[in-house]
């Protein structure tokens, strides 16, 4: 069995077919996925979904390209949501400085408050890091983010980078860009993290994997993933599914028996 950790299936693509994406799904290994709210829209679309399917999961936060959106009663709503039974980490949150939709300055503080929001809730917090590499370890050093732990989303970054993250007791979540013919760095990392420290998401509907690339993607493709990782480690899929999912449940504090 799967677990695809950073789903956005409360994104609008899946309008129409929601119901056979997620049933493909199962018949693709999949037995939980955690769905990502990242700005207002989304955080209540993934809300709905929570309530209504049990292996959903989830992540909410606020995006670095919706940080000038971010206003003091989302901090606390964000507090509020915590005390969801199906609310497993805060994020995804961080720094894109690819595309031009807030500043620096801004997207660095509201990073900083959902990270202290974290340490005050004891929840895990999930990174998304664009062309950002350097400033988003110094703030998860200077705020202390070891002592939460989480992701780094769609990881691919360098061995010296991984070395760091890892120091922060961070997960490594390894993504479709993996399966990328040329994509060097998620391939290495793939190979050298940790198998307790392993993830596999998707990322869907964006990143679709290979030989879906450029196409819209979803959860059952987190298989082709896993599989790609299974091969670049030299160990059996069913190895890479079991660990990665036992990973994920132990960081997300669920229960399997509850």
């Amino acid at each position: 069995m799967l677990f695809d950790t950073h789903v956005h299936i409360n994104d609008e693509a899946y309008n129409d077919d929601l119901e056979s994406v997620l049933e493909n799904a199962k018949q693709h290994d999949v037995k939980y996925m955690a769905v990502v709210g990242f700005n207002e829209e989304t955080i209540k679309r993934a809300l709905e979904l929570a309530d209504r399917y049990s292996f959903v999961y989830l992540i909410l936060g606020w995006h670095p390209c919706d940080a000038n959106d971010f206003k003091p009663e989302h901090l606390q709503w964000l507090r509020e949501l915590c005390s969801h039974p199906k609310m497993v980490a805060l994020g995804e949150m961080g720094l894109d400085y690819h595309w031009d939709t807030a500043p620096e300055a801004v997207q660095k503080d509201v990073l900083r408050q959902q990270i202290r929001l974290a340490h005050e809730m004891n929840k895990p917090i999930v990174i998304h890091n664009r062309e950002a590499t350097a400033d988003t370890l110094t703030i998860l050093k200077e705020e202390h983010a070891e002592k939460v732990g989480g992701i780094m989303h769609c990881f691919g970054e360098t061995e010296d980078v991984l070395a760091e993250v890892l120091k922060l007791d961070f997960h490594i979540g390894i993504g479709g860009t993996v399966t990328f013919k040329n994509a060097k760095l998620p391939k290495i990392a793939a190979q050298k993290v940790p198998i307790d420290r392993l993830l596999v998401e998707t990322d869907c509907p964006y990143l679709a994997p290979t030989p879906h690339r450029g196409k819209r993607n979803e959860p059952a493709y987190v298989q082709l993933v896993a599989e790609e990782v299974s091969q670049l480690r030299g160990v059996d899929y069913s190895e890479i599914a079991e660990k990665t999912t036992e990973n994920a449940l132990s960081l997300f504090g669920i229960n399997e028996n509850q």
